[in-house]
């Protein structure tokens, strides 16, 4: 094989770019190799295209929002490039940003195209070679030592390689979790894929005529067989197959690993911040002061017509005046408003996840450094790993802190090799 850069990065996404551009600042010649056209696809498409940087707030707050594993796994990453450190990478090039109620970073004017942008800038300005469309169809190796890459293009040569592929959602975007069977080949264990992140797919007979209604400030949970299995606050929004939005991507991963357990019911607390007590006394009052009026007057109005007209039918009342309301009616209607139910889980939709949960087990990367414990001269980062955040700009934190470290060290172990 003829002789190539240093370091060669596999994947041109959040933790990759960040890698190669790590490598390439340590000295090293540096390489990225990408399947698409384009760098940062699922960049693009994050946040609908608006793209949550960053999550703010306490470093130590963003890391404990991962499980306790994973956490402990991306702490020393995270503490080698901070959310604050990531929210000036982009800023420091023009990027206005506002951080919302819920700590989720945004661009206040700009969109996911000005973040690539922005991080396609840092590349150009570092000298970082970029190869796109150009998938890998093997990695080489030899006695557990990386040797190169094998391409559509031909056979590249590294000594040291940063796989930073991504996992197998979203597989429009070139994600298709390619390296997790070459990871696998190497020698690597891959723990179990499962969605995260996700939509829900409900068990219906046809369309859901509530397609597009979104329920606000909620509380969705979860249960199986009536045990409460995970719950979420936000928002949900009602599709033509079942749920999305913040509060749905919040659970889909408890919900993905434990969907074998029995049949899961969903179901959403519209009046959270109320009491059953608390509700039942303002409608008593509200029925004392306005006896004539029919019920869906009652209901608070920042919950959608076609879902306060669902309430009645669940809770089997006709839209009646208030004073023909029945004490048992009255708890009825309450108790839908508490819990009303959304429907029966069908599936999660691993491909339609924004990340996934599985893949290289941690217990074979030094966190420290990001080196395979595994095969010498391989560094992995981003969603090859078995790392999966919350919603909020969690991922993207995880992604760039462990192509940072990974970048770094691959940087700095070829110039040694060099000398």
């Amino acid at each position: 094989m003829k002789k190539h850069p240093a370091v060669i990065v596999v994947g041109g996404g959040a933790a990759g770019i960040l890698a190669a551009l790590q490598a390439r600042r340590q000295g090293a010649s540096v390489r990225i190799v990408e399947k698409t056209d384009r760098l940062g696809t699922k960049i693009l498409i994050s946040g609908g295209g608006k793209c949550n940087v960053a999550h703010d707030g306490p470093l130590e707050d963003v890391i404990k929002a991962f499980r306790p594993n994973e956490a402990r796994f991306i702490r020393p990453a995270c503490y080698r490039l901070t959310n604050q450190q990531i929210i000036e990478m982009f800023t420091s090039r023009g990027l206005e940003v506002y951080t919302r109620p819920n700590g989720r970073v945004f661009p206040v004017h700009q969109t996911a195209k000005d973040v690539v942008a922005i991080l396609e800038g840092y590349l150009e300005e570092a000298g970082v070679e970029i190869i796109r469309d150009c998938a890998v169809l093997e990695v080489i190796s030899e006695s557990n030592q990386i040797q190169g890459i094998r391409t559509a293009q031909g056979d590249m040569q590294t000594s040291h390689l940063v796989l930073s592929v991504g996992g197998s959602s979203y597989p429009k975007t070139g994600c298709t979790g390619d390296g997790w069977p070459w990871a696998k080949a190497l020698g690597h264990q891959i723990v179990k894929v499962r969605a995260a992140l996700a939509p829900v797919y409900l068990e219906m007979e046809s369309a859901d005529p509530r397609a597009g209604v979104s329920l606000r400030d909620v509380i969705l949970k979860a249960r199986i067989q009536g045990k409460e299995i995970a719950r979420w606050s936000g928002d949900v929004l009602l599709t033509h197959r079942g749920l999305s939005g913040p509060c749905v991507l919040g659970i889909t991963r408890i919900i993905a690993e434990r969907f074998h357990e029995g049949p899961v019911t969903l179901e959403a607390d519209l009046e959270p911040e109320k009491s059953f007590e608390v509700l039942s006394g303002e409608i008593q009052c509200w029925i004392q002061e306005n006896p004539k009026k029919f019920i869906l007057s009652v209901l608070n109005t920042n919950i959608p017509e076609r879902i306060r007209e669902n309430i009645l039918e669940f809770a089997e009342i006709d839209n009646q005046p208030g004073r023909s309301l029945s004490k048992k009616l009255l708890n009825r209607l309450i108790e839908n408003l508490k819990a009303f139910p959304l429907g029966t889980v069908r599936t999660v939709p691993l491909e339609k996840g924004e990340v996934v949960a599985g893949g290289v087990s941690l217990d074979e990367v030094d966190p420290q450094t990001m080196r395979s414990k595994i095969c010498r001269g391989l560094y992995l980062c981003g969603e090859i790993l078995d790392i999966a955040g919350p919603v909020g700009g969690y991922n993207l934190q995880a992604a760039f802190a462990t192509g940072f470290v990974a970048g770094e060290t691959a940087g700095q172990d070829a110039l040694l090799d060099r000398s």
